[in-house]
């Protein structure tokens, strides 16, 4: 396990013009912010303002943003074209909006994924205006250009991710290692599952041969057996093929997400 510590993440706050929204409140005027830009955004990998080829990927995981929007505000109609972009809702409700046509909210637990393919336009809102919202977006390069647009999306239970994983995502048929058997199916032979574990539990995670893996901790803690590596919120780590390990959660719980998928040599960060 190679952790990549929060602090090494870099740390995105946009004017909000750049997205359409209004000028932040003053300082301690709005209820229910917990940041004073509206966007926080931590980037996993190169992306926007932070540019480097030391850190561009991780196999076919091309983006990972780890993103705190404050309640009212929300990223404007934008484009997107030839990547597979799956969002899963950490906290707080996401609303969706695109070319296609799709107009939804999705709560804590939900995923949703939209294969831009030939070109989609869409935006995200969220519309509370006493909570913020947090949401982990990754992008990853799908198995072939030009792909028709389609949108998904799936929710799930607090029984479903509870002290196990939850697989959400998966290639679809014919396009990789357990294909057509998840909610949420994409472009690219790579799967997505979550699980929250209970203070003091603890749930396996294995990497077979011939796959890797980025791990994230989302909410909370956890380590890797007695005297292991640990993650704390916002940390992740890169995961080999062989990779066996036993994460046990701490006195808050871990509420965690894996990215695994087909290895792919010498990807990772190069910074460290």
């Amino acid at each position: 396990m190679r952790k990549i510590p929060n602090s090494k993440l870099f740390v995105s706050e946009p004017p909000p013009q750049w997205f359409g929204n209004e000028s932040n409140p003053p300082k301690g005027s709005a209820p229910g912010w917990t940041n004073e830009n509206w966007l926080k955004s931590r980037f996993h990998f190169s992306f926007a303002e932070y540019n480097t080829h030391k850190n561009a990927d991780y196999g076919v995981l091309r983006v990972m943003n780890d993103d705190l929007v404050q309640p009212g505000r929300g990223f404007g109609t934008h484009g997107h074209a030839n990547m597979e972009i799956v969002t899963y809702i950490v906290e707080g409700s996401l609303t969706h909006k695109d070319s296609m046509g799709t107009s939804e909210s999705l709560g804590r637990g939900s995923i949703q994924f939209m294969t831009a393919g030939t070109g989609v336009r869409h935006s995200e809102h969220n519309l509370d205006k006493s909570n913020p919202l947090r949401f982990i977006q990754m992008w990853i390069t799908p198995n072939a250009g030009g792909l028709a647009p389609n949108y998904g999306s799936h929710e799930t239970s607090p029984d479903e991710r509870k002290n196990r994983w939850c697989r959400l995502v998966g290639p679809v048929p014919g396009a990789g290692a357990n294909a057509g058997t998840a909610p949420v199916q994409i472009n690219q032979d790579a799967g997505i599952s979550v699980a929250e574990i209970d203070a003091g539990q603890t749930l396996p995670l294995s990497v077979p041969a011939g796959r890797q893996a980025y791990l994230l901790c989302m909410e909370g803690s956890a380590a890797d057996g007695a005297g292991g590596e640990s993650l704390e919120r916002h940390d992740a780590a890169e995961l080999e093929a062989g990779t066996e390990l036993n994460l046990t959660a701490g006195e808050e719980g871990a509420h965690l997400l894996v990215v695994e998928m087909a290895e792919r040599a010498g990807s990772g960060r190069k910074d460290l």
